[in-house]
């Protein structure tokens, strides 16, 4: 195998080369259908996990700009 298909091949995520595999494999099946309903509702999940840390993060730094500093004089 070459380099350059080595590099192109590990730039591919294993879930989604799985699901263009199968693809290739089962063009024009009821199969197909299924599966590429399936991909769209995996991406749907991750991307309800992405918008649930984002609400997290903003919660966390909105909550952190109400705390107040203390200035402590060192002596």
């Amino acid at each position: 195998m070459s380099k350059k298909k080595k590099q192109e091949e590990s730039l591919y995520c294993p879930v989604g080369r799985f699901f263009g595999d199968l693809e290739r494999v089962f063009e024009k099946t009821e199969f197909r259908t299924h599966l590429r309903q399936s991909r769209i509702e995996f991406l749907k999940a991750v991307r309800s996990l992405v918008d649930e840390k984002i609400q997290h993060l903003e919660k966390k730094r909105s909550a952190g700009v109400k705390k107040k500093m203390t200035k402590i004089k060192v002596e």
